[in-house]
């Protein structure tokens, strides 16, 4: 399914002005932290639905001049939630409205959705690392002060998991290894596999799970999280 959208202006200025300004939508990050006994403090984050931008897409969807505003530091020391929303355009008119910006800005605009949340919007948005958006499904942003038609950057970014280098050497990981996180909770007991490793020198250990992925395993009602290094499959035998 392709997502090219092209708005012609009497359409777009409609849509500004339905946009409501006053309206707050939930904090994109939802963190919960459950200790484990002589491991590193583990931080399970939701990571709900919302958008990198490049300084000028700031300025065409808020106004000439116009920067980020922090409203809340986010987990990891140097990012945050932004008081700034646009609404997300998809094929045939779909629409997310008051998806919260993230800052800092970056050098390309990305839309970051859960499954249902692209669902919703009509577009295929495949399951892609931050900033590996070369051929993904494009959209629209709208702000209060204009549009932005983005020709790539939609996607479903994968489960992943942030550490600094101590950490990494706690767990025998490195930088682009994958793990798996089990996560307990009444009911609802799941293991998520094949997250991807993000390790440097400052990172806090923060796993990312989208909206979906932590309604599944009841996050909330978690009662022990663990961090697994991928191990061989115990399933071959010698011959």
């Amino acid at each position: 399914m392709s997502s090219s959208l092209q708005l012609d202006q009497a359409t777009i200025e409609r849509i500004v002005r339905q946009i409501v300004l006053s309206q707050k939508s939930g904090d994109p990050i939802h963190p919960v932290s459950v200790q484990t006994p002589a491991a590193p403090k583990l931080v399970v984050s939701i990571s709900a639905r919302h958008i990198h931008l490049t300084d000028a897409h700031v300025e065409t969807l808020f106004g000439p001049g116009h920067t980020l505003t922090p409203m809340k530091d986010l987990y990891q020391d140097g990012f945050y939630a932004a008081e700034e929303t646009v609404m997300v355009v998809g094929p045939r008119r779909r629409m997310l409205e008051k998806v919260r910006v993230l800052g800092p800005t970056r050098d390309y605009s990305q839309v970051e959705l859960a499954f249902t949340d692209a669902i919703s919007l009509g577009i295929e948005a495949p399951v892609r690392a931050s900033g590996k958006i070369d051929g993904t499904p494009g959209c629209v942003l709208v702000g209060p002060k204009g549009a932005v038609q983005l020709d790539q950057g939609v996607i479903r970014a994968e489960r992943h998991v942030h550490m600094n280098n101590r950490d990494a050497e706690f767990y025998g990981v490195k930088n682009g290894d994958r793990m798996n996180l089990r996560i307990t909770s009444l009911g609802c007991t799941t293991t998520f596999e094949d997250l991807l490793v993000r390790s440097d020198d400052v990172s806090k250990l923060e796993v990312h799970i989208d909206t979906d992925e932590g309604n599944a395993c009841n996050l909330d009602a978690a009662t022990e999280i663990e961090l697994l290094k991928k191990e061989p499959c115990a399933c071959k035998t010698k011959h």
